[in-house]
Formats: structure tokens, sequence, C-alpha cells
């Protein structure tokens, strides 16, 4: 690697998921997995496999699987953590263990209730550990923006001189201002005396809306050389580091930052997208590269000028980041050799046959319902597919509602129980309520809704409208997706969906329930 490259490291999947509610299942990480693969992601932190025994088996799949990028996983500093990192992630073509300890005096009093000295001592055991298993080892000092630079100093200069490779600095609970975290990353490296011999990264989170900022300064003043951050910016409380907006400041300021990623642009809108479908957390419109509104132009002022010259009002293309308006050319007489072969162009893989003729089933269904079907609309349906629980105790069978001004709405359900056809009825404050109460009376679920969300998948009133229903119950909480061009129905899917997967014997990953 040349000073003038960027490694960007993806925790989307890591620290991502510790967003309440953004929980994966296996099968939906390797999604996610294959597409950071596709936009050559440097480095992909699949999880922290020490949670749990579902994140454990997640994190060796995507091992096994992904081959162009390197996969990583967070460990405590203890052999336990380690040595469960180093069983998950060991049959993966470039692999890395990642390890970690709290080093500002009130994680080390509050948290940790050790002394500094037993912190450093635990670091270089960690690191030693790692180092013997495993040659590429990064350490993180956590909350290390509010931590004592003299002792700092000392855990990281100790750390490297065990054999770390990668010197990562958390901004933990995003306190950092760009200049004195750059200027902060400068001294450390000028202090300590073989800083050279690591690889200098940062991760830094938005809860002052300066991640991305934070980022860059300690790239450009600090000379930080590996960025970790997330799709979307996902990530607990206000978030992580952008991804999209690292990426596309490099190469649209190449000018300024004189640096460069492997990164393939063209696959940021389709990843942004996929993690939003799974998470069930949608991107807000005027949200920087990937957002609905990110390349639209209102102003009759800004429309002149872009149609004159693009240039005038816009710094990127959208087909840099890969927007598209093609439409997909496939319809009500369209094979399935026609349709796996635009599911391969959108970078879209089924993990079986099964679920490959199920989705071309429903994409049979919705060409008899719109007269255009769009990539978005495509992927809508996969995503619901590939998203569904391997053990459907719950199936939609039939449903109709009915609701009008003065009139009370009333719905009915017709659902398969494991087989077996059951039907139920109810009123509620409006078409959906009343749906999820009808299929409340069949599931008796005592499940608490946390989070109802609709989104059109594309524009015009034909659009599918695509749902996200989020249930917590025993402590799991989960996603459920559905699409439909009826939006109650997509509500029910989704809601469906969600039961079914609480139903699961399938364990969820979410790691701040585990520890």
């Amino acid at each position: 690697m040349t000073t003038n490259n960027l490694i960007i490291f993806d925790t989307t999947m890591r620290d991502g998921e510790q967003s309440p509610g953004a929980s994966m299942t296996r099968d939906e990480k390797l999604r996610i997995a294959r597409a950071l693969e596709r936009m050559h992601v440097d480095v992909i932190e699949a999880g922290f496999p020490a949670s749990s025994n579902g994140d454990f088996e997640a994190v060796r799949a995507i091992a096994n699987v992904v081959k162009d990028s390197t996969v990583a996983g967070l460990c405590r500093a203890n052999d336990r953590d380690i040595q469960r990192g180093i069983d998950a992630l060991k049959g993966a073509k470039s692999w890395r263990i990642h390890t970690f300890i709290a080093t500002s005096p009130i994680h080390m009093e509050k948290k940790l209730r050790m002394t500094p000295e037993q912190v450093l001592e635990q670091a270089k055991l960690a690191v030693r550990y790692a180092k013997n298993a495993c040659p590429d080892v990064e350490f993180s000092p956590e909350d290390g923006s509010r931590s004592e630079p003299d002792f700092l100093c000392r855990v990281l200069e100790a750390v490297i001189a065990e054999g770390a490779t990668t010197i990562n600095i958390p901004d933990t609970v995003g306190y950092a201002v760009p200049q004195q975290f750059g200027e902060f990353i400068r001294r450390l490296r000028e202090r300590i005396p073989n800083s050279d011999r690591a690889v200098w990264s940062v991760h830094c989170h938005n809860d002052l809306g300066m991640a991305v900022a934070n980022s860059l300064a300690a790239v450009v003043t600090g000379g930080a050389r590996q960025i970790e951050c997330t799709i979307n910016g996902l990530g607990e409380r206000a978030g992580n580091t952008s991804l999209e907006e690292i990426v596309m400041a490099v190469k649209t300021r190449a000018d300024f930052f004189d640096l460069q990623t492997r990164i393939d642009t063209t696959q940021i809108v389709p990843t942004s997208r996929l993690v939003s479908q799974i998470t069930g957390f949608v991107v807000q419109p005027n949200k920087a590269v990937v957002g609905a509104n990110a390349f639209a132009h209102a102003s009759g002022i800004h429309q002149d000028g872009v149609i004159k010259a693009r240039q005038t009002y816009e710094i990127m293309t959208a087909e840099d980041v890969g927007w598209s308006t093609n439409k997909i050319v496939l319809g009500k007489l369209s094979g399935r050799s026609a349709f796996k072969q635009r599911l391969k162009e959108l970078g879209i893989e089924l993990e079986s046959e099964d679920l490959v003729n199920k989705a071309f089933q429903r994409f049979k269904d919705l060409a008899d319902k719109k007269a255009e079907i769009f990539d978005e609309d495509l992927q809508a349906l996969v995503t619901q597919e590939a998203g569904a629980s391997p053990e459907e105790r719950w199936r939609l069978v039939t449903m109709n509602q009915a609701s009008g001004m003065g009139e009370r709405p009333h719905a009915n359900v017709v659902l398969a129980e494991n087989g077996a056809e059951r039907s139920a009825a109810a009123e509620g404050d409006g078409p959906v309520d009343a749906t999820f109460k009808a299929i409340e009376k069949l599931a008796a679920s005592g499940t608490e809704l946390l989070l109802y969300s609709v989104n059109a998948v594309t524009q015009g009133t034909e659009s599918q409208g695509e749902v996200t229903v989020r249930l917590a119950k025993g402590g799991r909480v989960v996603n459920g997706i559905g699409a439909d061009t009826d939006i109650v129905v997509a509500s029910a899917r989704a809601y469906i969906s969600a039961l079914n997967k609480l139903a699961s014997k399938m364990e969820r990953l979410n790691p701040q329930h585990q520890l």
C-alpha cells in the first residue's frame, strides 16, 4: 500500500448492527457481505464472534465466502473472545483480529474497574495472543479521543511492539471536533517511536454531526490511512461515519485529498438500498450521495443551469454512485432465464432455486398489477423473499378490509398456521390497525410494535409500498418487510414476516443484548 491509498473498513454488520432494531440474520449478513465485496471494500468487519452463537456462525459463513476483501471480527481484550474470533475467521482467504479495551479515565474507572497498569498489561497480552494465530491484528483503545495522551502513547507503543499492524483511534461518543482530532492523531504518531510500523485508523461517531469531518481531518492532518465507516452512516445513537460520504468526498475532491480508494462507486446506491431494506432504517431524502433528493433540482435557476451544463450545480454525477433510471425490460411474457439474467446484472444473488422461483412468481404477480416495473421494484420483491424466515409458521392466505368516512375500519384475514387455515376479524382506528389486530387475534404473540414505516419503492400511484414492521418480545427485536402495490397487504406481509422471525428458532445476532 502506498501512502496515497485510503483503506475503507466497513463495520455495518458490527457497529451498524448495534442500532436498536438493526440486528441481522446470518443470511442477511451474507447478502450485505457480498454487496460490500462487489463494492471492493478493503476490510469487512463481519461481527462480534463471542457475542452469540448466531453471530459466530454469521462471521464464519462470511469468512468462508468472501475472497476479495479482508474479513475482520471484533474481540474484547481477553483470550476467550480472541480465540472465538480465530475459530470463526480462520477459514478466510484474508482475515483480521480486531481487539479493543477502553483507555479513557472514566471508562477504566467506571466500566472496567481496572487500573491503568492493568489495562496496559491486558492490551499487550491480547495483541500477543492474537498475533500468535493471525498476522493481521488491529488494536483499538476504546474512547481514545477522551484518553490521557501520555497513557495512550504508552499503550499504543506497547501493542505495536507486540505486533499490532493497525492502530485505530475511536471517537466513541462523538466528542471530537475536526481540527482538534486531526492534531490529536498527528501528535500521537509523532510521539510514539514505533508508530511507522502500523497503519493508523480512525472510527468516529456522529453525535455532534461531525463524524465524516473528523475522519477526514484525521487523514489530512493526522496522517491516518484507514477510515472505519458504515453504509448510510448506520450505527447506535446518531450513527457512524458514512462510507458513501467519505468515498465520494475523496473521489470528488481528489485535488485536495490526493488519495484514492479501490471502491467501485457504482455499487454505492444498490448497497445503500439493500442495507436500508434489511434493517428497516429508511434513508432520509436529503441524505448526501444516497438520499432520494441528492441529485434532484427543484429550483428553476438550478434546472436551467443543469440543462445547459450539469457541472453548474452537480459536483458528481448520479451514475457515478449507482443511481439509475433504467426500467427492466421484463413483462408478463418474460421467462425465468431473462429474469435471472436481470438479477445478475443488478448484482442480486439468491441462495437457492426455491428463492428464485418464489421471487419469479412474485414478479409475475406484480407484472399483472403494474404497467411498468423498475429495478427498484425487483430489488424490493427479492429482498422480501430472501428475508423470509426459513421456518414459516404463519402465512397470509387472503385478506380484505374496508374503511370510509364515518365508518369504523374493519379487516378480515385468513392465515395458515403450520399449514392449517384459520380466520379472524377485527376493527381498528384505520385499515392497517384493524388488519394487525385481526392477525394478533390468531397469533396472540404478545409483542410490542416498535416501528411501522412505509416507503414508496418508486414514484407514482402504481408504486409498490415497502413496509417495515419492528417487533420486540423478551429482549429480541426483529424486522419484518413486506412489499405490495396495496399498502395494507404490504403491511400485513411485513407484520407476519416479523412474527415468523420471532417464532423461529433462529438466533438473533444483536450483540447489545448478548454482552
